[in-house]
């Protein structure tokens, strides 16, 4: 909204609507004038029109009344008994207008005299006028109250935001020393079994994966592609672990290198399955990373061919995974789910079901690798 547009009050509208009857008014009293056969009067309808714009020249004393005295407890039942005495005072000032217009354009018609006039009008003008000041209140009232429900509105979606902001950016602050963690401890295995060069490059990929979690750290949602390369960076450092005992694999269709996912969701997945599947076998293990669109929905899944674990632990926490279920509720509610089963013998599979939607790629991004 511009500032122009603010600076436009709810009583300029209702001010400039008695326009309306004004005009309505007039045409009224020429139409009068024609079906009785009287003389053309324009001062007449002049009058007519002028009279109905009184009330809009009115109308901001009377919103300012009504929101200096509203109509609602704990003061309701004064300030609806000085509504009324205002309005009674509205009619006299009404009146009071109205004769000087008339005064102004027909002076030859008060016969009986101008205070006569001005006494008639005031009474003419009571059972009309006291409806059209307390019509007036409601409406600035209903304005004033449809006004506060939005801003309240508002704010109550500013705090949501703010809220789930907090709480992903706990949820993540929460993940990434444990990433870094098991990343370190590679390298401080590497150290200790004198394999220098092993750690010297692992130190260089991991600080591939340190640059890529920084420059992310802000990000709730990124690429598909975007996940995926850290993925591929935390693997080459487990890799230097477990040497040819990690063997990953992955099956994503290209097409969907934009769609969005949450931050480190897929990686944390992953470490999952290496910490609970790879590093329990004493042979080459398998991790398959795969993703797939089916309908309005992401479909992503995380297996491994480890010993499996039991369908009561895949929902406990020590296994890492209450903290992406979370993140995933906070993101998307109930539209987001993480599906963790095991096979009969051997094997788990992690499924994450999101909301597909897609992410703008940088156009270094969009360059099809050499």
């Amino acid at each position: 909204m511009t500032g122009a547009a603010r600076r436009i009050r709810p009583w300029m509208f209702v001010s400039a609507a008695w326009i309306v009857p004004a005009l309505f008014g007039a045409l009224d009293s020429y139409a009068q004038q024609g079906l009785w056969g009287g003389k053309f009067n324009l001062a007449e309808i002049l009058f007519t029109a002028f009279d109905w714009l009184i009330y809009g020249f009115l109308t901001p004393f009377v919103f300012l009344l009504a929101r200096r005295f509203p109509v609602s407890r704990p003061k309701l039942a004064r300030n609806a008994a000085l509504h009324v005495v205002f309005s009674l005072l509205f009619c006299v000032i009404w009146a009071g207008l109205g004769t000087l217009i008339k005064l102004a354009l027909q002076p030859a018609s008060f016969d009986g005299g101008v205070l006569k006039f001005y006494a008639s009008w005031i009474f003419t003008t009571f059972p009309f006028g006291v409806a059209v000041y307390l019509a007036m209140v409601g409406v600035e009232h209903a304005i004033r109250y449809f006004v506060e429900a939005r801003e309240r509105d508002a704010q109550v979606a500013r705090l949501s935001g703010q809220l789930a902001g907090a709480r992903l950016a706990a949820l993540q602050a929460r993940l990434n020393p444990h990433f870094l963690f098991n990343s370190l401890n590679t390298v401080n295995v590497l150290v200790r079994a004198g394999e220098n060069a092993a750690a010297t490059r692992v130190i260089e990929q991991l600080s591939d994966v340190l640059r890529t979690t920084l420059n992310r750290s802000h990000d709730t949602e990124i690429s598909l592609d975007d996940e995926l390369e850290l993925v591929r960076q935390y693997l080459a450092v487990e890799q230097a672990r477990f040497s040819d005992r990690l063997r990953p694999a992955f099956d994503v269709d290209p097409a969907l290198r934009s769609a969005a996912v949450p931050s480190f969701a897929i990686q944390h997945l992953v470490e999952n399955a290496v910490r609970h599947g790879v590093a329990r076998r004493s042979n080459a293990g398998r991790i398959e990373v795969s993703a797939r669109r089916v309908g309005n929905m992401l479909e992503v899944a995380v297996a491994d061919d480890g010993p499996g674990i039991a369908p009561d632990d895949a929902s406990r926490s020590g296994h890492g995974l209450a903290n992406t279920r979370e993140r995933l509720a906070t993101l998307y509610g109930d539209r987001g789910s993480l599906e963790v089963t095991s096979g009969p013998e051997q094997g788990t599979t992690a499924v994450m079901r999101i909301p597909y939607r897609e992410l703008l790629l940088e156009e270094a991004d969009r360059e099809p690798e050499p």
